[in-house]
């Protein structure tokens, strides 16, 4: 600003004069007139103190003395009369109003009508914004400490193709942040699931050289099955990783991403300034971006809230994170399985024992890749460890096999005793030799009976007896092989019989063909006559019909009103047919017109009175 008219502003100020009236007057905005007067009111010696303007001969005298100091006369200096509003006389009442959520324009009507408010509306408008102009909502900061914290979260990559589409779309963006240093690790993946989020975590610790105290994540499924402020129920597979490396879960609120901010502000700075815009070929090659910016960028910045570079702080932090397990996690999948009527369970076609676990009782097994452990399913206890299984091998000792017959058992046997005797003995063997155990066995050997005949099976049973087969796979082989000798022994047989059958065209039964030729002609000429015979018989009867149809028609208009004279009847009546039909009516039989179309004639239909017109 020139100085003449800043000169020109301080002075109005000095008089007395309204911000209003010195912005219509100078054209100074009023946003520089008030910085100007709170200049002013700070300093009192920015203008000139003498009665009259002064000039480059005479010098200013000096400013007033300050009134005990110029801190004490800030604080108890009145408030100007310009910048006073008119509305401060009705503070109370306008207080009491916006109390009650009215608004400006009604307030300033009313103190217009009941007050004799002489000023603008905007002077009200902006005493009631000021009334309710409220403090900016506030958020405690919180500090933690090196190697306390760590926040992790799903975002979006960049644009990436997909080699199984042939398309581009944004793959998962996997984020974990230091809370004390900033420092973070970030990797996208296509899919998610419970062993791909424990993976990545794995590697981040491994990126870190450490863990930390505790993890705030939120409630996805990948690690949360049921949210709770108190209790959250965790993925147990999430759970176990986590308690391998001694590090605890803490889920934030649901829908209260402010907990876990520094992995919000992590995944944004992310995806606005490494990622924004980019399209990568691979997904490879877009983490090897990631790791590269985080290297080069991303760790030597200064941190804006911090003041100092996130990599001075990691190497602060890094001592104070958790070592690393010697061994790394071992993966597994769970399932839950009913205990069998022999006292164990299947996996993946095995069998394993499950005592103490009671038979019909439900367990919860854990596969590994060389072992299965079986647990309680309430307390996830462990009640047995075996290593893995081929399927079909049985993992249950000889002492603790039952060999008292169950329900089952005795419905095994009964249906192998309706199949036939040696079926029965050799299941019977089975149970006597292996126990309950043995029941599975006994299924495959009655499931032989579904594909193959009785007969068929109770052979195959025979031979293995003969030759000390125990198992049901031979059993079901024995009987694919006598199926194949018994089909064999039927081809043959049919063979044999076809030989002997054989078709021959002389024969004392078969007669000459010419004797079969004039039977087929001879009957063919007679039935042929009693069609033509018929076709006679029938024509006759019609003519005979159409005879008595036409001598009834013309006797009917002879008779009728249609004539135009008592007297000449004959008259009136060829007035209304040709004359050649009443001459000869006999004769219209041959015209064209009843030759051609043999149409049949309907006697008239006595008129009904639902027929009458209108009804």
């Amino acid at each position: 600003m020139k100085p003449h008219r800043k000169i020109s502003v301080l002075t109005l100020l000095d008089r007395g004069v309204s911000q209003h009236e010195i912005h219509r007057i100078t054209g100074v905005d009023r946003k520089v007139i008030r910085a100007l007067d709170r200049q002013r009111q700070a300093k009192p010696d920015l203008i000139s103190k003498s009665p009259r303007v002064a000039t480059g001969s005479v010098e200013n005298p000096p400013p007033w003395p300050p009134d005990g100091g110029a801190s004490g006369r800030l604080d108890s200096r009145p408030i100007p009369e310009h910048a006073r509003s008119a509305c401060e006389p009705y503070r109370e009442w306008i207080e009491a109003q916006v109390r009650l959520k009215r608004k400006a324009n009604a307030i300033y009507q009313q103190l217009v009508d009941d007050y004799g408010f002489a000023s603008k509306y905007n002077s009200v408008k902006r005493f009631v914004r000021a009334l309710k102009s409220r403090d900016p909502e506030q958020f405690d900061r919180l500090e933690f400490l090196p190697g306390e914290e760590a926040q992790v979260d799903y975002g979006e990559g960049a644009m990436t193709l997909n080699p199984s589409t042939g398309r581009y779309r944004r793959p998962r963006l996997f984020v974990m942040t230091l809370r004390y240093s900033r420092r973070s690790f970030r990797k996208v993946v296509w899919q998610s699931s419970t062993e791909t989020w424990c993976r990545l975590h794995e590697e981040a610790f491994r990126y870190f050289g450490g863990c930390p105290e505790y993890v705030v994540l939120d409630n996805l499924k990948e690690g949360v099955i049921k949210p709770d402020i108190y209790e959250p129920e965790l993925n147990r597979l999430y759970a176990a990783m986590l308690s391998h490396y001694g590090v605890t879960a803490d889920p934030a609120r649901v829908r209260d991403p402010d907990r876990k901010g520094t992995v919000e502000n992590a995944i944004q700075h992310t995806q606005g300034t490494a990622l924004k815009g980019r399209k990568f070929e691979s997904i490879d090659e877009q983490n090897a971006f990631l790791l590269h910016w985080e290297e080069k960028w991303a760790a030597p910045r200064i941190h804006g809230r911090a003041k100092r570079q996130v990599e001075a702080m990691f190497q602060e932090e890094k001592p104070h994170l958790k070592r690393l397990p010697v061994t790394s996690f071992r993966y597994f999948s769970e399932g839950v399985r009913t205990v069998y009527d022999d006292t164990t369970i299947t996996v993946d076609g095995a069998s394993y024992a499950a005592r103490p676990a009671a038979i019909g009782s439900q367990v919860l097994v854990r596969v590994y890749d060389l072992e299965v452990e079986i647990r309680d399913l309430r307390t996830q206890e462990l009640i047995r460890v075996h290593g893995r299984a081929k399927p079909g091998q049985i993992r249950l000792p000889m002492h603790e096999r039952p060999f008292n017959p169950s329900r089952q058992t005795t419905y095994l046997l009964a249906q192998a005793e309706a199949i036939g005797p040696h079926t029965h003995e050799l299941c019977s063997l089975l149970f006597e030799n292996q126990g309950r155990v043995s029941q599975k066995s006994m299924w495959g050997i009655l499931g032989v009976a579904k594909r193959y005949p009785s007969r068929i099976v109770e052979e195959a049973c025979a031979i293995a007896l003969t030759r000390k087969v125990r198992s049901s796979k031979e059993v079901r082989i024995i009987a694919d092989g006598v199926f194949e000798v018994a089909l064999a022994q039927i081809a043959s047989a049919d063979a044999q019989a076809g030989a002997e059958h054989a078709l021959t065209q002389h024969d004392p039964l078969i007669r000459d063909a010419a004797e079969y030729e004039d039977f087929f002609n001879r009957t063919a000429r007679e039935s042929r006559a009693v069609h033509n015979n018929y076709e006679k018989e029938t024509n006759h009867d019609d003519d005979d019909a159409r005879n008595r149809t036409s001598l009834e028609t013309a006797s009917t208009f002879r008779s009728s009103g249609h004539a135009g004279d008592a007297s000449t009847s004959g008259t009136g009546c060829q007035s209304g047919l040709p004359g050649d039909l009443l001459a000869d009516p006999s004769g219209r039989t041959r015209s064209t017109t009843f030759t051609v179309n043999r149409a049949k004639v309907f006697p008239l239909r006595p008129r009904r009175e639902a027929d009458a017109p209108g009804v």
